[in-house]
């Protein structure tokens, strides 16, 4: 005891390594009790969804709908950029027949993205605010440029420029997108190159 009084560093090491332990504990055993089941219905929604967030479908994104497919019974067929497609993985998980896209909340497209003229950019970092997944890159005063790998296509960006120097181009094709049009064939003459 003599030597925890005669150096009080040793005392503050000792406190604050117990107080650690019992904050590292307590944090535990919250994490615990608080945990999520990542394998919700509104979470298997939700990752069928586009994660566009672009209020389509009348909600201010993506959860809000699966949270209200999954809770409140809403139709599956309101999302415009997950399309026919989305409508039957939907329709699948939900154990429901597919419905056809509700023409109200828009027409399925293409896949597109923002481009930026930048150029024509005058930084004003409008549509950096307006994008709901941080797709575009910039700082004011400074030209922006989009990650087209991030961009949803949502088209959100375009409406507060005041330069109108964005335009919605047809994504280009990534290996997740490509779909061959006969993979039969494709298979058959590429058997030799793999």
């Amino acid at each position: 005891m003599d030597v925890l009084i005669a150096q009080p560093w040793i005392a503050a090491v000792l406190v604050l390594g117990l107080l650690g332990v019992l904050i590292g504990a307590l944090l535990g055993v919250l994490a615990e009790r608080l945990k999520t089941d990542d394998d919700s219905l509104v979470e298997q929604i939700n990752a069928i969804l586009p994660q566009t967030q672009c209020g389509q479908c009348g909600y201010p994104g993506c959860r809000p709908y699966a949270t209200a497919i999954a809770e409140a019974g809403e139709s599956i067929n309101k999302c415009p950029p997950g399309g026919a497609a989305g409508i039957a993985k939907l329709a699948e998980l939900l154990g429901v027949a597919p419905e056809p896209l509700d023409a109200e909340h828009g027409v399925e497209d293409v896949a597109r993205v923002a481009y930026i003229r930048e150029d024509e950019c005058i930084g004003c970092t409008k549509c950096i605010q307006a994008c709901p997944v941080d797709a575009i890159l910039g700082s004011a005063q400074l030209m922006h440029t989009v990650i087209a790998d991030e961009c949803t296509g949502c088209d959100l960006c375009v409406e507060p420029c005041p330069v109108d120097c964005i335009d919605m181009i047809e994504a280009p094709v990534t290996l997740e997108r490509w779909v061959p049009e006969n993979p039969k064939n494709l298979i058959a003459s590429d058997r030799g190159r793999w």
